[in-house]
């Protein structure tokens, strides 16, 4: 989906989703020393505020401005407005100081195949000299074996295809499918997940 689409999903009151961080970065993360984080397409900003509330500075982008505003609305309500900044910006012209940030994070990035490897290269380039890039995904098998999430299938992808653009850019220490547990009215339910983890070598 477009700008637009998006921030006419962001445009109710509520949150889209949870406010919880997610539970695949919040196990990444876990004993990692805070410092300068970058997540991006941030959406509502659930996942930069739960980073800044564990002491990390992070710069959040996305280009839905009324999911920002939701991001600078939870970031104020949690007491961290002061470690997250909130920029406006397309992650296809996007361009990340290089080697700038301890942590890149990309949850549930939804763009067209076309657009996701200059995108996840710019993003990996991103990591500083020991630092981590996590991605969380839909992962293309959730279409016919998990449940919900996107069904087109020209923004699902797979981690092997995260390792083939990032993979000469970062030590990868991670790259599989994950299940995870989606309740239902009519009982719990497995959605399917890539993640991807990797370091840049100090």
């Amino acid at each position: 989906m477009g700008r637009e689409e998006w921030n006419r999903r962001y445009a109710v009151s509520e949150f889209l989703w949870t406010v919880d961080a997610n539970r695949f970065l919040v196990a990444e993360v876990a004993g990692l020393p805070p410092g300068r984080a970058l997540d991006l397409a941030t959406g509502e900003g659930r996942n930069a505020v739960w980073l800044a509330e564990q002491g990390w500075d992070v710069c959040a982008v996305d280009f839905a401005e009324l999911g920002l505003q939701k991001a600078r609305r939870l970031a104020g309500a949690r007491g961290v407005a002061g470690r997250v900044s909130l920029e406006a910006a397309d992650l296809r012209s996007y361009r990340p100081e290089p080697g700038g940030f301890d942590l890149v994070t990309l949850i549930y990035l939804q763009v067209p195949q076309a657009e996701l490897q200059p995108i996840l290269l710019k993003a990996a380039q991103a990591v500083a000299p020991g630092g981590t890039f996590l991605l969380v995904a839909h992962d293309t098998s959730n279409r016919a074996d998990g449940f919900g999430g996107p069904q087109d299938p020209a923004v699902l992808y797979t981690a092997e295809q995260v390792v083939t653009a990032v993979g000469h850019e970062l030590v990868i220490e991670k790259a599989h499918t994950v299940e995870r547990i989606v309740g239902t009215d009519d009982g719990p339910r497995v959605a399917i997940d890539c993640l991807v983890r990797g370091w840049r070598l100090p």
